[in-house]
């Protein structure tokens, strides 16, 4: 996959264009940090990262150039390691502002109130408004 500066605007037009707005370009923090305003998609534009999803005792997903990721609000990330040419271009459904938050922070109860006040999505950053992101969420919200 083609990388550096083309991809990076390739990668924020795609999100826009699906209703992911708000986008930045940068690397993915070092520690656990989650966020409970909003769910967020990371688009790796160039070299690759190793993410523990999930907190501690999450599992580790090995990402690319030209992956997409949805961390859903209440998900906690972390970079455990990444190649000196990572570019990440994020975004937010809707352009929401995401709050920043660490596992164990104080004020538990109004942060988990935010995430379940999280609506889904109404479109996948990738594919759009049918796109397998929403089916499958819809589908686990369901059952």
């Amino acid at each position: 996959m083609e990388t550096g500066p083309r991809c990076v605007a390739d990668c924020e037009t795609l999100f826009a264009d699906n209703g992911w707005s708000g986008a930045w370009r940068n690397g993915i923090y070092a520690h656990h940090h989650y966020h409970s305003t909003a769910h967020e998609v990371l688009g790796i534009a160039g070299g690759s990262v190793r993410v523990r999803l999930g907190g501690e005792h999450g599992t580790t997903v090995e990402l690319h150039a030209g992956d997409v990721v949805v961390i859903p609000a209440g998900v906690a990330h972390k970079n455990e390691g990444a190649s000196p040419d990572l570019v990440v271009v994020g975004a937010y459904p809707g352009g929401k502002s995401p709050d920043m938050c660490s596992p164990g922070a104080q004020h538990r109860e109004r942060v988990l109130r935010n995430v379940q006040e999280v609506p889904l999505p109404a479109s996948d950053p990738v594919y759009g408004k049918p796109g397998p992101l929403i089916e499958r969420w819809r589908a686990v919200n369901r059952g």
